[in-house]
């Protein structure tokens, strides 16, 4: 073992995290990614959930509010990002900064890609409507959770207070789809 990675393992077992944790460190980027991809995916399934609840639903219009929404949030949240960096920083996001930034956006564009082309399918008439939609809310639920559980699943909590967190996790989610879907339909 190194010099470097025994005083990381010791300061770790001081402060009650596992080795192999210190061990395996985070690529930078990784939270852009993920906030990137939590923004994306509530905002999918708000869309969705949003156009099953509507009274005139078409394929068409699903597949293109659902496309464009993730898409718009995508972008807002890059620009969002390269924004608080100038302002904090007082320059422009180059190089290794502006990569990060920039594959966040394009990460979290996955977020729609099973959920388009269920409704792609339905469009096509390869299925029906309301199934995709459901099954899409599914996978943007199941989403959540996983990451979720990436949240909890590397902290230095007991498994109760983990399961605890990740209910709460899921519950506050639930609660932001339930304020979007309540600000769309008023």
């Amino acid at each position: 073992m190194s010099s470097e990675r025994g005083r990381q393992h010791r300061r770790a077992m001081r402060e009650g995290v596992r080795s192999r944790d210190v061990e395996r460190e985070l690529p930078p980027g990784t939270v852009p990614y993920f906030r990137e991809r939590l923004y994306a995916t509530f905002t999918g399934l708000a869309i969705v959930r949003v156009v099953e609840s509507g009274t005139h639903l078409e394929a068409r219009h699903a597949f293109l509010a659902l496309l464009m929404g993730v898409i718009g949030i995508v972008v807002a949240g890059t620009l969002s990002e390269y924004i608080a960096h100038l302002i904090v920083h007082r320059t422009v996001a180059r190089g290794s900064e502006l990569r990060i930034m920039i594959r966040a956006g394009l990460g979290a564009l996955w977020t729609v890609a099973a959920p388009i082309a269920l409704i792609g399918a339905a469009w096509l008439g390869w299925m029906d409507l309301h199934l995709a939609l459901r099954i899409s809310s599914w996978i943007y639920i199941v989403t959540l959770a996983g990451i979720g559980w990436l949240a909890v699943r590397r902290s230095t909590l007991t498994v109760l207070a983990k399961i605890i967190v990740l209910a709460g996790l899921v519950a506050a989610g639930f609660g932001v789809v339930a304020l979007q879907q309540l600000a769309k339909s008023v």
